[in-house]
């Protein structure tokens, strides 16, 4: 794929997807990378303010439910490649509203999908779709087991549907149109930039000051960890050597359950923070389970490991001290990004000049 050269990269800012555009910016200065992003509030662009001078770096304001915006972005940048991250992607909010996942993530990807197939005019040779989706496609596992590229899905919440619903359409576009797609599911990720509705940076703030740590349940979930930058290494990858029509597992073969995880980070904000280990732990309170609660995700990325030779570089103890150092250093941003002052930069930056 390095015959490519204009590369649209959906959903880049935001927190998987300011890295992957940040990557391609730095490493690929002969490609020309478009960031298209909608700007809702996971969509931060003073997470790329240090590529954003780049000369072969390019934002759109633009909603993928849009078709017309869609269709002209493609008109204008005549893309090579596609690297599809755009999605609602909060659980906790797809209960509430699952229209609006529906909207995005599913006629969003369609509408992607469409763009690319009228533009690149059955002529599929150097050209790639790349859907970015999530492990939660395939459901829950007991205790033991893992998902592989094999497992049935088994969607069991509305965002989980919707992703499930989107990876099937483009696997349907391959099959129907002979589209070159690739398909990739991972696990949770963790790391810097991560919007603070999700558990670890959620936490890193409430620990700091003393706020109570909500945890569903009895704590007992299990989830598979991944270090964003492992996962931005894993994409590049992917994208250029992976096997078109493909689905790729990308995990950190990192399992914890909640509870054990909210505890070490707790251990670490402790010594970070001066504090005695072990006080923090007493902010941990127990509420009730969330409907539809998947019991265990966890990936097997053996394959990718096996025929690209891709594996993550940090083990979740390493990655989750560099993490917490990262927003404990940038308290700035976790301000501006909690209280909404983050949405001026778009307007100061971009709609002034």
């Amino acid at each position: 794929m390095n015959t490519m050269k204009s590369i649209l990269i959906t959903g880049g800012a935001g927190f998987i997807g300011s890295h992957v555009v940040r990557l391609f910016v730095n490493k690929y200065p002969g490609y020309s990378i478009v960031n298209a992003d909608k700007l809702t509030y996971a969509g931060n662009l003073e997470n790329l303010k240090d590529i954003e001078d780049k000369d072969n770096y390019t934002f759109e304001k633009v909603d993928i439910v849009d078709a017309v915006a869609v269709n002209e972005l493609f008109e204008k940048y005549k893309f090579d490649g596609v690297i599809h991250l755009a999605a609602e992607s909060h659980v906790d909010r797809s209960i509430l509203n699952p229209l609006e996942f529906i909207m995005t993530n599913v006629v969003g990807t369609v509408n992607l999908l469409n763009a690319a197939k009228d533009h690149w005019k059955d002529d599929f040779s150097n050209k790639l779709f790349y859907h970015v989706s999530t492990d939660e496609v395939y459901g829950s596992l007991g205790e033991e087991g893992l998902f592989t590229e094999q497992t049935a899905y088994d969607p069991r919440s509305p965002y989980s549907a919707s992703k499930a619903s989107s990876d099937h359409f483009v696997r349907a576009y391959d099959n129907t149109y002979g589209m070159p797609v690739v398909i990739s599911n991972c696990s949770n990720n963790y790391g810097s930039f991560q919007f603070p509705e999700k558990l670890i940076p959620l936490f890193i703030n409430n620990i700091k000051n003393n706020k109570p740590l909500p945890v569903y349940g009895k704590g007992d979930y299990t989830r598979d960890w991944l270090y964003v930058e492992d996962h931005a290494e894993a994409i590049d990858t992917i994208f250029h050597r992976g096997k078109l029509g493909d689905t790729y597992n990308i995990g950190g073969f990192n399992e914890w359950q909640n509870i054990d995880l909210i505890k070490l980070l707790c251990s670490i904000m402790d010594k970070k923070l001066g504090r005695a280990v072990g006080s923090s732990e007493g902010l941990i309170t127990f509420v009730k389970d969330r409907p539809g609660h998947d019991k265990r995700y966890a990936i097997d990325a053996s394959k990718l490991n096996r025929e690209l030779g891709w594996s993550p570089s940090l083990q979740f103890e390493e990655g989750l001290e560099k993490t917490v150092d990262w927003y404990l250093t940038n308290e700035e941003w976790l301000v501006r990004v909690t209280s909404g002052a983050y949405l001026n930069y778009y307007k100061n930056q971009y709609e002034l000049s």
